[in-house]
C-alpha cells in the first residue's frame, strides 16, 4: 500500500485544505491518504477551537482516509521541531511514500535544493546569523538576509514555504524514503486576517466566528455546523501562574527560551497585560512568545523534545474512515506502535510513554479552557 500523508492542524478545516486533500489524492497515485494532525493545541502557541476528535472527524469526512495525532511536544514546538517530529513520525510507517504540504512555491526541485543548503550552512551565513540577531533583528529575518543569494527569498520568508521547507530538511537529514508533493495554495495568504469569498486564511475564518453567514462560503457545511460562535478561554491566565510557580531556570529550559527570556517571563506574569502583549518585539515575535509560555505550561523543555526525536513513539489514532481498515492493518507494520485501545499503550517504551503522558496532560488542560467542548471519541467515521 502506498501512503500520502499531510501534516496539518485544520484549525478549523476550509475549502483550501479540501482542495489539497483533493490535489494530494489526484497527483500522488496513493492508495490511502494520511493525516498527522496537531492535537488541542497548536503551533502558534494556542488552543485549538475544535477540539483534536471534531477537527479529525472533519478531515475524515473531507476525504482523508485516516488521522493520527502529531504528538504534543512536537505540535507546540517551532517550524524546525514540528517538522522534525511529523516527519520522524511518518518515517516510522513504511507505506508512507509521499509527503503532501500546501505552500506558495509549488517547485519540489527549489524546496529540495534549498534544503540542501540550509542542512549544510556555511560558516560565513552562520556568523551572518548571529551578526544580523545581535543587532536585534528576528531569527526569521535573520536567517533569511543571511541566505540571500543562496536560496530564493520567497521560500524563507512565506510561512507555508518555511514549513515546506523544514519538512523537506528533516526527510533529507533522516535519509527517509519519502518524496515530497508541493502544492500551491489557493485564497488567501496564512497570516491574512481578511475574510474572503470562497478561500479564506483559517486565521480569518478564526478572527470572524460571528459572521456565520461569511464564514460557510468558506468552510464545508459539516465544519460550519461544528464551529463555535466566539473564542474565549483562560489560557493567558494559566500561563501567568505556571511561570510565578516555577523557577527561572525550570523556564530557561523550554525550546526558545534564550537569552534571559526567563527574567523577562517572570516580570510579565505580574503584569495585567498579557505575557504576549508585554513580550512581542522585534526581536521576539508573537508566536515564540505563546510556544514559550504554552511549553512551559506543559512542562515541555527542549531536552525532552530531542530526546523523543530519538526515540520510537507511537501512533494515535484520532479517526479512521469505517471502511478503510486496511489502512489501519497497514500501520500496525509501523516500528512505531498503534494505539487504538486503552491497553495499546502497555507496548510503550520509557520514553514514548512520557511523551504520551504529556498528551494525556494536554487533553485535561484543554478541558479546564473548554469545558463544554465536544469529547466524543467515535474512531469510526
Amino acid at each position: 500500500m502506498k501512503i500520502c500523508a499531510i501534516i496539518c492542524e485544520y484549525n478549523p478545516f476550509h475549502n483550501g485544505h479540501l482542495h489539497q486533500l483533493c490535489e494530494a489524492k489526484r497527483l500522488s497515485g496513493a492508495d490511502a491518504l494520511l493525516c498527522i494532525m496537531s492535537g488541542n493545541f497548536v503551533q502558534r502557541g494556542e488552543a485549538a477551537i475544535l477540539d483534536k476528535y471534531t477537527r479529525a472527524k472533519h478531515a475524515v469526512m473531507a476525504g482523508a482516509d485516516v488521522v493520527i495525532e502529531l504528538p504534543t511536544v512536537f505540535a507546540t514546538s517551532n517550524a524546525e521541531l514540528f517538522a522534525k517530529g511529523a516527519i520522524h513520525i511518518l518515517a516510522s510507517i513504511p507505506e508512507v511514500t509521499t509527503v503532501c504540504f500546501g505552500c506558495e512555491t509549488a517547485n519540489k526541485t527549489a524546496f529540495k535544493s534549498a534544503a540542501k543548503y540550509l542542512n549544510h550552512e556555511p560558516k560565513e551565513v552562520s556568523e551572518k546569523i548571529k551578526e544580523l540577531a545581535a543587532s536585534g533583528v528576528g531569527y526569521a529575518k535573520a536567517r533569511a538576509q543571511a541566505w540571500a543569494g543562496f536560496i530564493p527569498m520567497d521560500l524563507l520568508c512565506s510561512p507555508n514555504n518555511i514549513l515546506g521547507l523544514e519538512y523537506t530538511r528533516a526527510i533529507l537529514e533522516g535519509n527517509a524514503t519519502i518524496d515530497i508533493l508541493p502544492i500551491e495554495r489557493i485564497g488567501s495568504s496564512y497570516n491574512n486576517a481578511d475574510l474572503k469569498e470562497n478561500y479564506s486564511s483559517a486565521s480569518a475564518i478564526r478572527a470572524s466566528l460571528q459572521d456565520i453567514t461569511a464564514i460557510k462560503k468558506n468552510v464545508p457545511d459539516f465544519v460550519a455546523y461544528d464551529l463555535p460562535t466566539q473564542i474565549e478561554n483562560a489560557l493567558d491566565t494559566l500561563e501567568k501562574y505556571a511561570v510565578l510557580s516555577r523557577d527561572k531556570n525550570e523556564i530557561a529550559k523550554v525550546c526558545d527560551c534564550t537569552e534571559g527570556l526567563e527574567n523577562a517571563f517572570k516580570k510579565a506574569a505580574a503584569l495585567p497585560q498579557t505575557l504576549q502583549e508585554s513580550l512581542t518585539s522585534t526581536r521576539y515575535t508573537a508566536s515564540r512568545i505563546r510556544r514559550i509560555a504554552l511549553q512551559n505550561l506543559l512542562k515541555i523543555d527542549e531536552t525532552f523534545i530531542r530526546e523523543c526525536l530519538q526515540s520510537n513513539l507511537y501512533l494515535r489514532v484520532l479517526a479512521v474512515k469505517k471502511e478503510r481498515s486496511d489502512v489501519l492493518s497497514a500501520l500496525s507494520g509501523a516500528a512505531s506502535p498503534l494505539l487504538i485501545r486503552a491497553y495499546d499503550e502497555n507496548a510503550l517504551n520509557e520514553t514514548a510513554r512520557a511523551c504520551f503522558e504529556r498528551d494525556l496532560f494536554t487533553e485535561n488542560v484543554y478541558h479546564l479552557l473548554f469545558p463544554k467542548k465536544n469529547k466524543d471519541k467515535n474512531l469510526f467515521i
